[in-house]
């Protein structure tokens, strides 16, 4: 399976495999929708600073492949804990992956990893 997606909300971990990009973005822009509808929506007060939801990850979302040890791509979604959601590109360095007029995060993350010529590490 040359394709994994891995679901990160809170403590919990959850893997999965695809034969194809396109089916493993369609299993992550469904976790990914129905992770925002559940985001908290409520600040995060800690002891030094307070933390608004648009500011915290509610769950990351990662699609890596197709090659099995070193991925040549990597990129995902983080849903927000105000339910917006951001697409990234990247693991260790994020690049944020922006937006066109009208275009959803999810569209954003498919013209980007669409034909497979872009690397993203």
């Amino acid at each position: 399976m040359p394709w994994k997606l891995t679901v990160r909300s809170g403590p919990r971990v959850d893997k999965s495999s695809f034969d194809d990009l396109p089916t493993a973005l369609t299993a992550l822009e469904a976790d990914a929708r129905a992770l925002a509808e559940s985001a908290p929506r409520r600040p995060l007060n800690a002891r030094v600073r307070r933390f608004d939801p648009a500011e915290q990850v509610f769950a990351r979302l990662e699609v890596s492949g197709p090659q099995r040890l070193v991925a040549s791509v990597r990129a995902g979604l983080d849903v927000r804990g105000d339910g917006s959601v951001e697409a990234y590109r990247g693991r260790v360095r994020r690049e944020v992956i922006e937006t066109g007029e009208g275009e959803s995060a999810y569209a954003a993350l498919r013209r980007v990893l669409d034909g497979g010529t872009e690397r993203a590490s």
